[in-house]
């Protein structure tokens, strides 16, 4: 009886796996020196924007190191454009942008902080949101935080281990 459970089990489970539809994997992002598209989707033909870049590439950088990257925004239409909000993909994540509208022609520049206390590979979204234009841009950044190398390795030269119970006699 417990390998008929068994057997059950796994080809249930087995079905269960193979059942699913398969992810589809999204196309890589744009790098940093990569132009990205204009992305607007307007309700006017008179609202229109371009970033330099759609992806910020950290690299590999030390813990507590320059939290900041910049996107650089034109507006392309013939209205000005408005950023109604602008929101990191978590709290590590915080944008900063202009809520002045931006007139044709002119170039602002959306500052973006992460947090690099946190020591790890990071993948990060912001989402743009305009006034007028019914998709946001979602902005990218990624990266690794390492943690320096400690000053002294543990033990250090020089140093006695005391093991516990025993005095250290010299």
């Amino acid at each position: 009886m417990k390998k008929f459970i068994a057997i059950t089990a796994f080809c249930f489970g087995f079905v269960c796996v193979h059942a699913q539809t398969p992810a589809t994997k999204p196309a890589p992002a744009a790098t940093t020196t990569t132009p990205a598209p204009a992305q607007a989707q307007t309700a006017s033909a008179n609202l229109g924007y371009k970033f330099d870049f759609m992806t910020h590439d950290y690299g590999t950088i030390q813990k507590g190191g320059d939290p900041y990257c910049q996107f650089q925004l034109t507006n392309t239409g013939k209205d000005a454009l408005v950023i109604t909000e602008a929101h990191g993909s978590c709290g590590c994540t915080v944008p900063e942008y202009s809520k002045e509208p931006i007139a044709p022609g002119k170039t602002v520049i959306i500052k973006v902080h992460y947090d690099t206390n946190r020591p790890g590979p990071f993948e990060k979204t912001v989402t743009v949101t305009f006034q007028g234009i019914t998709a946001p841009a979602v902005l990218h950044i990624h990266g690794v935080v390492e943690v320096p190398p400690a000053d002294t390795p543990f033990p250090g030269p020089g140093t006695t281990p005391v093991s516990s119970g025993t005095p250290v006699n010299n």
